[in-house]
């Protein structure tokens, strides 16, 4: 099972994401990651790491493992929690990256005070661009579960199974990385809920 943490800072991504797609991606791709620095600020993962690395972890899945090349899905991926996160407005996103974007960051959005397992369920129905944000998250939140509270890891596990690996299904690259990972994290099954 691959790991995606050589890109932690833009310095790291530039490279390889120059080597893989078109220039005006990789530009788009640069505002993005400064418009989402801004915007999450200070912002930690609950590891203690800054934000900034998860989002940059989930385009590295994108585009190192997956294999994307599509510009509004993996502009979406460096923003698809600014709406959660953070005061950025749909309209602003928008503005700034196109109608697109927009759409596939407010699909990965879970409604505040919705239910998550009900967001979860929603996302059978969402645009395969979003699905594929989505995917590209979840690799990054999971491929280190183990630095998490062990209750913290069996809820997230199932959480995974239940909802996000039927997703995967028609995404080959995603379904052959999630099938490894819950291979290697199947012992959860067996804790204590």
């Amino acid at each position: 099972m691959e790991i995606f943490t050589s890109w932690p800072s833009w310095a790291h991504a530039q490279g390889p994401l120059s080597a893989a797609l078109p220039e005006p991606t990789v530009r788009d791709l640069c505002e993005a990651v400064t418009f989402a620095g801004r915007r999450h600020g200070v912002q930690q993962r609950p590891t203690g790491r800054p934000y900034l690395e998860h989002l940059l972890e989930a385009l590295e899945v994108a585009v190192s493992g997956a294999g994307l090349v599509d510009r509004d899905v993996l502009v979406a991926i460096v923003l698809h929690d600014v709406l959660e996160d953070t005061s950025c407005t749909e309209a602003e996103i928008a503005r700034r990256f196109g109608l697109e974007v927009a759409a596939l960051v407010r699909w990965v959005t879970r409604p505040r005070g919705g239910a998550k397992a009900d967001y979860l369920a929603s996302l059978v129905r969402a645009p395969q661009g979003a699905v594929l944000v989505k995917l590209s998250d979840r690799v990054s939140n999971v491929q280190e579960l183990q630095r998490m509270p062990w209750r913290f890891q069996r809820r997230y596990y199932m959480e995974t199974v239940a909802y996000v690996m039927p997703l995967a299904g028609a995404h080959p690259w995603y379904a052959k990385w999630f099938s490894e990972w819950r291979g290697r994290w199947r012992r959860v099954e067996r804790w204590p809920a």
